[in-house]
């Protein structure tokens, strides 16, 4: 494996504590969270003491003041240990940026210090049943009643869902104005007209709540508006970069987590008196796969750097995404070939990570979506 020069010491200190909470708060409880379809709502204090919560918040917001590689090694020490229940990514990478980079002070006051300690969780209301990747077609209305929004609609598909206390979610506060027209407003779930619904049931991510949330007339001020009104879609397109490179980040974390369970599994395993890693078809797959996952790590490894100089631009991180997610679902298939009946077992990792990966394809825009944008701007200058 080529050697990573992204991380410095106290990066990778932070790493080894990451691996040893893991291990000791997440890993013992995941299955049981699975049958539960969401995790236990005490991890989420444990996990902001930790440091897994917002740590690139500034300390006066309750963070580390930390970079960016700090998320970078909690996505990808919870992709290599298969632990895809807690929200943690959505709470922090989405939610919490969006409102440090476009909340009032106030706003930021109020909630950012209680989601970097784990007091309060957060989810964003995007996706609704008529308009997923094509955000401009969401329905939820905000209506401006004096100092009041009335909002009225459904999302569905949202993460933390079933425990969130505030959401930062996409209404329409002008209808008639297309992607103008849409806005983020802060919603606390306590407030009356907020209903979540069922708590659905998936094909993978079992132990992560996933929800339908309903919104029947909830009141909130007008103080709640994130950022500017009609402001929602510029601010979702200026973030997306970052959220395409963090699932490219955990797709190919996965991807070499798997290859090795793989590797390790295939040299204890027998089959006609010899070790599974000792044929020929074995070795060689995997190494097409392992020389594919390099390719795609040094690629991960360069957006990354862009991103911390800000400059990663949306089509490269489409195409990290693209082909990221691509990869996991090629490596976990193959692989799975290798532990022949056992692979079917949920016991086994690579069978919770077969069940997993197939929504890395369609969450954060589907890789058709991902396609059109790099399409687009290669075919910008031709008439």
């Amino acid at each position: 494996m080529i050697q990573r020069n992204l991380f410095s010491p106290e990066h990778e200190q932070f790493r080894d504590a990451i691996r040893r909470f893991i291990e000791k708060e997440i890993t013992p409880y995941h299955e049981s969270w699975e049958d539960a379809g969401l995790v236990d709502r005490a991890l989420w204090p444990k996990a902001g003491a930790a440091g897994l919560l917002c740590p690139n918040l500034p300390e006066e917001y309750g963070g580390y003041g930390a970079d960016f590689l700090f998320n970078v090694v909690i996505i990808e020490e919870l992709s290599k240990a298969g632990a895809t229940g807690p929200g943690f990514s959505v709470h922090s990478d989405m939610v919490a940026t969006y409102i440090y980079a476009f909340g009032t002070e106030a706003q930021k006051q109020r909630w950012l210090p209680k989601m970097a300690a784990g007091e309060v969780v957060g989810a964003l209301g995007l996706t609704e049943p008529s308009a997923g990747s094509d955000l401009k077609a969401i329905r939820t209305r905000a209506v401006r009643d004096g100092d009041e929004y009335v909002i009225s609609g459904q999302k569905v598909y949202i993460s933390n869902g079933q425990l969130c206390d505030v959401i930062v979610l996409a209404c329409k506060t002008d209808p008639n104005a297309g992607a103008k027209g849409m806005s983020f407003i802060l919603v606390e779930t306590d407030r009356p007209g907020f209903r979540r619904g069922r708590n659905l049931k998936k094909i993978g991510l079992k132990a992560q709540d996933t929800s339908e949330l309903f919104f029947d007339e909830v009141r909130v001020p007008v103080s709640n508006l994130l950022g500017k009104e009609g402001g929602a879609f510029g601010m979702a397109m200026s973030k997306l970069a970052e959220e395409r490179l963090s699932i490219a980040v955990s797709a190919i974390a996965l991807v070499e987590a798997a290859l090795q369970w793989t590797i390790d599994y295939t040299q204890e395993r027998k089959a006609f008196g010899q070790s599974i890693s000792d044929f020929q078809n074995t070795r060689f797959k995997i190494a097409e796969l392992h020389a594919m996952a390099l390719a795609q790590r040094v690629f991960v490894d360069r957006c990354i750097e862009l991103h911390l100089k800000k400059e990663l631009s949306a089509v490269d991180a489409a195409a990290a995404k693209l082909l990221c997610t691509e990869l996991q679902c090629k490596v976990v298939d193959e692989c799975l070939q290798f532990f022949g009946g056992y692979g079917y077992m949920w016991e086994y990792p690579i069978a919770r990570a077969y069940a997993d990966s197939r929504i890395r394809k369609i969450a954060g825009g589907t890789s058709e979506v991902m396609r059109e944008i790099i399409g687009r701007e290669l075919f910008k200058n031709i008439h």
